[in-house]
Order: structure tokens, then sequence, then C-alpha cells
């Protein structure tokens, strides 16, 4: 069987700040609907990395291909078309504190569509209960919300105008355990359900077992993907101390069961 086309291909790409050289000649792909987990140690560049991606920082030198386009390259209304196609959860949520969760979602909305206001209503509890928010939410600042649910409001914005491509930095980060693993499903569900793209920089070792196809590990400026079988067996000093330690494996194991018991569909 064919592997499925890259919708996003990362070739030569170099990141630089004054001296300060982060990433030298970075190149790998992501396939339409995997999840593809970027990992690296401190000042890797892992969330520059994203950022770089979906377009926020300019890269040195190299280029991006996002769904055929160069990013680099596309200004005005044909850049804006591509990101629109592109979603993006900051960490926490990065909400605006002195909007609703419903006024959250609803900014990319009014931005990139004239929409009417009983419309506008309707497509924002479709994107609040998706993330399995319960409709109340709506009317509630961030102040108001646990992180988990601040971070599911996030991600109802990200999805606000139906990307093909999701960016997650650090989606778990701050959760306890329970609520980490139900946020790996909820991520695992939409993808299946919406045909997702997905691009993830996480800490967490169950995330990368559970629900990502390949990883994207940052290392000596460059770049080494592969699956977690691969990389737990990869010579690289680094990449084996963490993938070959024993919370790697305890993580492999229980992601392993995670995927044989993951639901096919997002929960009504």
């Amino acid at each position: 069987m064919a592997k499925p086309a890259p919708v996003i291909i990362v070739t030569g790409l170099r990141t630089q700040f004054g001296r300060q050289v982060i990433h030298d000649g970075l190149d790998f792909s992501v396939r339409r609907g995997e999840v593809m987990g970027i990992v690296g140690g401190s000042g890797s560049g892992k969330s520059v990395l994203l950022r770089t991606m979906v377009g926020l920082i300019k890269p040195s030198g190299g280029n991006i291909s996002v769904l055929g386009r160069d990013i680099g390259s596309v200004r005005g209304e044909k850049r804006a078309q591509i990101q629109q196609r592109m979603g993006m959860l900051f960490q926490d949520g990065a909400l605006f504190s002195s909007l609703t969760v419903a006024q959250n979602i609803q900014l990319p909305l009014k931005e990139h569509g004239r929409i009417s206001g009983a419309l506008l209503v309707e497509l924002t509890d479709v994107k609040i209960g998706i993330v399995g928010l319960p409709l109340d939410a709506a009317n509630k600042y961030p102040s108001q919300l646990s992180g988990g649910m601040r971070k599911r409001a996030g991600l109802a914005r990200a999805l606000a105008l139906d990307p093909e491509i999701l960016f997650l930095d650090e989606p778990t980060a701050g959760l306890d355990p329970i609520g980490a693993a139900q946020f790996d499903e909820l991520i695992g569900e939409l993808r299946r359900a919406l045909g997702l793209s997905v691009v993830m920089v996480t800490h967490d070792l169950d995330s990368l077992a559970s629900i990502c196809d390949r990883i994207a590990v940052l290392v000596d400026k460059r770049v080494i993907v592969g699956t977690m079988d691969s990389l737990m067996h990869h010579k690289n000093e680094w990449v084996h101390a963490y993938f070959h330690g024993p919370r790697a494996r305890a993580a492999k194991l229980g992601g392993q069961s995670a995927k044989s018991n993951a639901p096919a569909r997002v929960a009504e």
C-alpha cells in the first residue's frame, strides 16, 4: 500500500537568532492523516519549529511546503488561505482572558468569514461539543475553567475553521495523568473523525506511545525521524537515553494497550 502524500515538507531548514543557530539543515515530512510527535532536549527549538511551520517565525534558510505551497513565498490572500487550513493550540490554550469561551471560538470565524448570528452560535456549540466541553462552558471566562477545560476550549478555537492540519504545543503539560490520557484520546478521536493531520510538541512519553505514528527528535540542531520502536534502538546517545529508559518502556506498553482499545469515533 502506498504511503499517504505529505501535507508538510521541510527541506534544509535553518533557524537562527543572531549568532545562535537553533536548527541547521532539518529535513522531514508529515504525512496526511498521521500524528507526528516532536521531542527534544531543553533549548532544541521544539516550539520554535512549530511556530516556523505555521508561519509565525521566518526561517533563516531552507523551505517549508504546507499543503503544496511554499509558505515562505506566498503573500496576502493566498497566505491567509493556507493559514485558514491550519489550526494551532498554544500552551495552556492562550485564550483571551477578557472574552468568554464562545467569543474566543468565534474570533477566527468572524475574521475569516461572513457568518450570521444564528449560524455563528450554532457553529460555536458544535466546536464546544466535539472537544468534550459542556455547552454551559460557552458563557464562562477562561479564569472560571480548570486547566484541562482551558486546553479543550483552546482546541475548540483551533478547530473553528475546520483545519486540515492541527498543531499542538505541549497539549498535556500541567494535566494530571488521567486528564492527559483523556486529552490524548480526544486527539486520537478527532484525528480519525475529522481526517486531521496532527503535529504535536510534547514531553509526555505516554502521548508519544499512545497516539503518535512517528516521532521527530531534535538533537544536535538536526532531526531524526522514526517510530517509537525504531527510536528505542537508535544509537544516538540522547535518543537512546530518552527512548530506552524504564519510563519509555512503560509508556510503550501502555500505549499499545490504549491503541488497541481506542474507540473509532468521537463519542456523541
